[in-house]
């Protein structure tokens, strides 16, 4: 069982008094097994329908994931743990930051550009008003 993205112990202490505490409804799924399996969907990239069984149904962390990321609460999260870290301003880390392909000199261009060579190969190399008749019927 590969578990590299799940919380351990201490991490889940820190988070653990953050999480909203819903009142209302049916009783919630562990908070922690739901969070593992987003941030599983996170790290990794992968559709929610590809999620391991290991963290429930995905319909469960993809819901939980969407709710409380229009509430805020991932936001709230993260300003509160990056208040009482003495690094905050350098948690990024470049191994997990994708860059865009045009990023590493791959072949790209403005619009206006690729419209405007567009438009040069469309156009006609000649067209009856634009090419000068002579008359042949003369002789010289």
């Amino acid at each position: 069982m590969n578990t590299r993205f799940d919380l351990d112990d201490k991490e889940w202490a820190l988070i653990e008094p953050l999480l909203p505490k819903g009142l209302r409804g049916a009783r919630r799924v562990d908070d922690r097994r739901i969070l593992n399996g987003i941030f599983n969907i996170l790290r990794t990239g992968s559709p929610w329908r590809d999620l391991p069984e290991r963290y429930g149904a995905y319909t469960t962390c993809y819901n939980r994931y969407n709710r409380w990321s229009k509430r805020g609460v991932f936001k709230d999260i993260f300003d509160k743990l990056a208040r009482q870290s003495k690094d905050s301003l350098h948690m990024i880390d470049s191994t997990i930051v994708r860059a865009h392909r045009a990023a590493s000199g791959a072949k790209g261009g403005s619009w206006p550009r690729v419209l405007a060579a567009h438009a040069e190969v469309a156009r006609r190399s000649s067209m009856p008003w634009s090419t000068e008749w002579v008359d042949r019927s003369r002789s010289r």
